[in-house]
């Protein structure tokens, strides 16, 4: 499962820590509290839905293997 291994190329790398700073220098408390309930809730998504993808590619990779057999 060589694909589910992320390499993030430097400009990714440096648009992330970029960002983790703003947040870091943020003072605003209802923005930073904001910003964590909408994360939270993007993350709860984000996961359902790999989870789901994760399963779909398993399913296809099953089929593959039983039609070679």
């Amino acid at each position: 499962m060589h694909w589910m291994i992320i390499d993030p190329s430097l400009e990714q790398k440096l648009n992330l820590e970029c960002t983790c700073r703003r947040v870091n220098q943020e003072t605003d408390v209802d923005y930073l509290q904001s910003l964590c309930i909408a994360l939270v809730k993007q993350n709860w998504h984000q996961g359902i839905l790999l989870k789901q993808a994760v399963e779909h590619i398993a399913h296809l990779d099953a089929l593959d293997l039983e039609s070679a057999a």
